[in-house]
């Protein structure tokens, strides 16, 4: 069966087989045929053809950005702009489920080769994933789970979108599985905002379901931890989200998005200084955080209290990691993670500085 549709399909080094962390500066290079989730698609939807697959390390774009995106439509334009049996009918980006730079990287594609070449380019992600914010208003965006494991389903809901954009079908979020553009729609409706909001009322006080058509904003509410009363007996600690790791950033923690916090020593460290630390955030200029590492996470203050009897003792390992686009889900994750790790250690107060 002749191929109905022909596809350039968008992967990171890790989803295309090239490598982990130590292929993420691979430089933008396009491939015949397949790879990874494209495999995949050509096994649910037979009709469809991967005619090439993109690569591009995760941060080789998230640190060349504008060169990158560059390179990658000089590469797609011989393929993209070919006509008759060699057309490309649209481009597929991801999944990038919840991971913060691949997801920055699948919009910034999309975005870039809808704009250049006006075919459909959509990708899939979790929800929460940073890069929804920067890229739903103009990317269609597929609802993916948060992990590999919903890779099936994210393909296949990225496909079937990617058919109905192509084929100028009217999309609704609810009905086809994407992500809100965040625009609103005009429409005749057979009763009055008058009469739906009473009926959405009744349905409340009911206490049966309803579905409301203006969706307002979920914010988290945490409660605050009660004060410690004596804290000349409390042991602190010290939590950064600022990117103060030792000089090197030997757990690679990256400058965007990270997908991991470290925790480092600071037995005999009075203070930190530019020759043993540094800053790995890429989200603020680091010239003076490297300069003087104190200016993000103040050892030296800290251990001027501590030397004061301000409190009782500073525990012996700091913890660290980049919120720069760094997902909600997983800072979350890293916030209950060294929470266990502070208790167990029996610290009762921390002080967590960003930037």
């Amino acid at each position: 069966m002749a191929s109905q549709y022909r596809v350039v399909y968008s992967l990171n080094q890790f989803f295309a087989g090239l490598g982990g962390e130590d292929k993420a500066y691979q430089p933008p290079q396009l491939l015949e045929g397949p790879r990874g989730p494209g495999l995949l698609l050509e096994k649910l939807f037979p009709h469809m053809e991967v005619a090439a697959t993109l690569v591009v390390g995760d941060n080789y774009l998230a640190e060349k950005t504008e060169t990158a995106l560059q390179e990658i439509l000089a590469l797609l334009s011989p393929s993209l702009t070919a006509e008759g049996a060699d057309k490309i009918h649209f481009l597929l980006a991801g999944p990038a489920f919840n991971a913060g730079r691949y997801g920055i990287a699948c919009g910034a594609i999309c975005q870039a080769v809808q704009e250049r070449f006006s075919i459909p380019a959509l990708t899939a992600m979790y929800p929460r994933n940073p890069a929804v914010a920067v890229y739903r208003k103009d990317v269609l965006i597929a609802r993916a789970g948060k992990d590999v494991m919903a890779m099936k389903e994210a393909v296949q809901r990225m496909a079937l979108l990617a058919i109905k954009q192509f084929n100028g079908e009217e999309l609704f979020p609810d009905r086809h599985n994407y992500i809100p553009h965040g625009r609103r729609k005009n429409y005749f409706a057979e009763k009055t905002g008058a009469t739906r909001a009473c009926d959405m009322l009744l349905l409340k006080l009911g206490g049966q379901a309803f579905n409301t058509e203006y969706l307002m904003p979920v914010f988290d509410r945490v409660q605050p931890a009660p004060p410690i009363h004596d804290m000349a007996r409390a042991r602190l600690a010290l939590v950064t989200s600022g990117g103060i790791v030792p000089r090197g950033n030997p757990d690679r923690i990256e400058a965007a998005s990270a997908s991991r916090f470290g925790i480092y020593s600071l037995k005999g460290l009075l203070r930190f200084s530019s020759e043993t630390h540094q800053t790995a955030h890429g989200g603020y200029d680091p010239t003076f955080a490297n300069a003087d590492p104190n200016r993000i996470l103040p050892l030296d203050a800290v251990r001027e209290l501590e030397s004061e009897g301000a409190f009782a003792s500073l525990h012996d390992f700091y913890y660290a990691t980049v919120g720069n686009g760094t997902s909600v889900a997983n800072a979350e994750e890293y916030g209950r993670e060294i929470a266990k790790l502070l208790l167990a250690d029996g610290v009762q107060a921390v002080i967590l500085t960003s930037t």
